[in-house]
């Protein structure tokens, strides 16, 4: 690092921010193969929290893509920079105060490792999003395995390129066989554990 890059350090502090605004922040990470069931899990979590208060803000990966991730493309090292950068964001929306739902593939477990590292042990949950390849499949509607198949998309997550499944995830999901609303409630009850809501002077 350059150094002369000095970080700056503002006059309100992480705790007063998440006292304002009396929530726990966290980053609640959704891994899994496209077509899982990440960004429906998302949005219902979002509602979920807004409904109840919370100030929460959703980073899905092909949003990302349109923006802050443009300039990159989907071979290993653009997926670990992609990673990267989603990961410091995240941080940096943590340290604001808020609850940031991360929606992306992050196949490999030495990115999603790096991620863990930028939060306090309370502030990270992964959740496995874990459906079968054939189920994802199923549910693709943009067609994009069956062009990783014909050889039109390269290094594709599950047919191409690999996925590694976490091993030690806070929540694990069956997102082929269990309904939304169930999955929503087991990660809701994560979080609470972690942290009691509401609870701020």
């Amino acid at each position: 690092m350059e150094k002369n890059i000095v970080w700056q350090l503002g006059k309100i502090t992480k705790a007063q921010r998440v006292n304002a605004l009396k929530q726990k922040a966290q980053c609640i990470w959704l891994t899994g193969l496209s077509g899982s069931g990440k960004s429906t899990l998302a949005q219902a979590l979002e509602m979920k929290l807004h409904t109840a208060g919370q100030h929460v803000y959703i980073l899905d990966g092909d949003n990302i893509r349109h923006g802050l991730s443009s300039d990159l493309g989907f071979s290993s090292a653009d997926r670990v920079e992609n990673i990267r950068r989603i990961a410091e964001v995240s941080r940096l929306m943590v340290d604001a105060g808020l609850i940031v739902i991360v929606a992306f593939i992050s196949p490999f477990r030495a990115d999603r490792a790096l991620a863990r590292q930028l939060f306090e042990s309370d502030e990270f949950v992964e959740v496995f999003v874990d459906s079968p390849l054939t189920i994802c499949e199923r549910r693709d509607t943009k067609g994009l395995y069956l062009k990783a198949r014909n050889g039109t998309i390269s290094e594709f997550t599950g047919i191409s390129s690999p996925y590694e499944s976490p091993e030690n995830p806070e929540v694990h999901l069956d997102s082929a066989n269990l309904p939304v609303e169930d999955c929503i409630e087991k990660i809701w009850c994560k979080m609470q554990k972690l942290d009691e809501f509401f609870q701020f002077d």
